[in-house]
């Protein structure tokens, strides 16, 4: 049985993902702390967008702020995105198995019609009702 979701947080989860540059950021989150100026780097952005972008982020619980000296380090907060995966994993789930069952429904349905040609005989019209 499934944990049940926070669907705010799975909204702003998902909404945190849609953008490009979210994404890279959590990547290079996924090597390890890094702080505002680090991971505004490889992008020709100003500091003040990357700085909205982490916020989005942040609210979003994917990734935290730390304290060490005068930074604050962005880290990747796993266990979020495990969550938005899970969800992601047991909708796969539902339907997969929805598409299952349409499969052997249509194999039935395939099978039956194949039946009813066999039983009638070669050159044989099927039979018609008269008015």
């Amino acid at each position: 049985m499934s944990t049940p979701v926070d669907e705010r947080r799975l909204d702003a989860v998902f909404m945190a993902l849609a953008d490009p540059t979210r994404r890279g950021i959590l990547a290079r989150l996924a090597t390890g702390e890094a702080t505002v100026k680090e991971l505004a780097e490889p992008y020709a952005m100003s500091m003040q967008a990357v700085s909205q972008h982490i916020r989005v982020l942040e609210q979003s619980g994917l990734i935290s702020r730390g304290r060490y000296r005068q930074t604050r380090p962005c880290r990747l907060e796993p266990a979020v995105l495990e969550s938005a995966v899970s969800w992601i994993e047991e909708s796969r789930r539902v339907w997969s198995d929805r598409m299952d069952r349409l499969e052997s429904h249509l194999a039935r349905l395939q099978e039956r019609e194949q039946d009813q040609e066999h039983e009638q005989t070669p050159g044989q019209e099927p039979e018609r009702e008269e008015r």
